[in-house]
């Protein structure tokens, strides 16, 4: 054991933890839910260290033994060390004062071994004097959880753009499956099984648009204000040093906060992210419903359309197969829409010149980030690409739908084509075979009005 003290007096810490007595103390504080910060909040915060520590030495307030002992530190913990020494509970005081400290003790012990010393001996290097010179809890938690955030977002946008490419190509497969299109779950117009999956694709490809707007907000950064935005303790140069660091560290363009002060009051911009991801989420509820329906039966429901058969379905059914894909990427996305509630509750809570809750925003946001980045390309994989069309079953149900009749309106009108739609219903003959029975139509009329391909052609197309 190894003894190190702060203001509020000593403790004692394993030999082996690079951690401190700040991250000790946020252990025994914080013992809830057994989840540590996420992996990429943290490469995002030992990015940032490393930036910090380049340019305090380029404006001259780090000598460059120190600083390039912090760098050397940060590229260790970069390139996959020590990152079982981030200890601290996702849930904490607010800020995260206690994940700036985790991160300034890891990198001041490392790159005291580094130099020869021992761990503790902060005399020589020490987490707030050196590695977290011109910084702040205030000003750094959030540009790292931004520099974590847009490292992460591509993971995101691949799979989205796998997925609306699947879907799109479903289009192009079932182009010419007819059927009966529903509103308010009742039959409706004709429509290829092509253009439903075709509307699927143009929404994941238009939520991943609005989640790509709101991830530019990202790019602008706090760095620099400090604890309330003044940028005190910091050099003249600072802020535009370390962004410029940032910017060729990252390959991203980041930029200053507009307003410094709105900067650390507000966290609107994580809050935007958030909304657009439950956005996301809404559509993927909804087309992952949709798919459950179409697939229901196989024997007495739509069954227009066949799922992959990933696993059994029943323990006491036999041969039971479940939509288990969808139900799976539904349970996501109902946890990603209570995240972005949280998420909306701290970014209100906020008061006077800092928004404390952004622990629990990030960790929100970073999950449901996560979960739709690992989740979404097995459902492509093992879902819409093995999804096949029942074109049996698509035909039968759009032969018997009343609701053909609407293509009698501008013949026969409104109100009689009505009667014919009623009858229909009531004793099951199809309109096509109805209406020339009744006599209000030729047959050459008829083939005419009722050619599959004319009733589902979109005429804006």
């Amino acid at each position: 054991m190894r003894k190190e003290t702060d203001f509020l007096g000593e403790v004692e810490l394993p030999d082996d933890a690079y951690y401190g007595v700040q991250t000790l103390r946020a252990m025994h504080n914080f013992p809830v839910s057994g989840i540590r910060e996420p992996e990429e909040l943290i490469r995002g915060y030992v990015i940032l260290k490393k930036c910090a520590a380049k340019a305090n030495l380029e404006v001259g307030q780090l000598d460059r033994a120190r600083a390039e002992a912090i760098v050397w530190a940060a590229d260790e913990i970069l390139g996959g060390k020590h990152l079982d020494q981030f200890p601290v509970d996702v849930f904490q005081a607010g800020a995260g004062t206690s994940v700036n400290m985790n991160v300034n003790e890891v990198l001041a012990n490392v790159a005291l071994e580094h130099l020869g010393h021992r761990k503790g001996e902060y005399g020589f290097l020490h987490p707030n004097d050196h590695v977290n010179m011109a910084q702040s809890t205030n000003d750094t938690f959030t540009s790292a959880c931004h520099i974590g955030l847009l490292l992460l977002l591509p993971r995101l946008f691949e799979a989205l753009d796998l997925l609306a490419s699947e879907l799109d190509s479903k289009k192009i497969e079932f182009a010419e499956v007819i059927k009966s299109g529903r509103t308010h779950l009742v039959d409706a117009l004709p429509i290829t099984l092509g253009d439903e999956f075709g509307a699927y694709a143009s929404a994941v490809a238009r939520a991943r648009d609005r989640i790509a707007q709101r991830r530019d907000d990202l790019l602008e950064l706090e760095i620099g204000g400090t604890a309330v935005g003044t940028g005190a303790n910091t050099h003249p140069m600072y802020r535009e040093t370390v962004l410029r660091i940032l910017s060729e560290e990252c390959a991203l363009p980041f930029r200053p906060a507009r307003d410094a002060f709105e900067a650390l009051e507000t966290r609107a911009q994580l809050a935007a992210l958030s909304s657009s991801l439950k956005e996301l989420s809404l559509e993927l509820v909804r087309i992952a419903n949709d798919m459950r329906l179409l697939a229901s039966g196989p024997t007495t429901a739509l069954g227009e359309i066949a799922l992959p058969a990933v696993q059994p379905g029943s323990s006491i059914m036999p041969g039971k197969v479940n939509p288990s894909m969808p139900e799976c990427l539904t349970m996501i996305c109902f946890q990603a829409i209570g995240n972005d509630v949280a998420v909306g509750l701290g970014a209100q809570g906020g008061q006077l010149e800092l928004n404390i809750w952004t622990p629990l925003m990030e960790y929100d946001v970073f999950s449901t980030i996560k979960m739709l980045a690992n989740f979404l390309p097995i459902f492509t994989q093992r879902c819409v690409w093995g999804i096949k069309a029942n074109e049996s079953r698509a035909s039968f149900h759009l032969i018997n739908n009343p609701i053909l009749a609407t293509f009698l309106a501008p013949r026969i009108g409104y109100s009689r084509a009505a009667q014919v739609a009623e009858e229909s219903e009531r004793t099951g003959v199809p309109v096509p075979e109805l209406v020339l029975k009744m006599g209000l139509i030729t047959e050459e009329e008829a083939r005419e009005i009722f050619d599959p391909k004319e009733m589902a052609r979109s005429h804006y197309r």
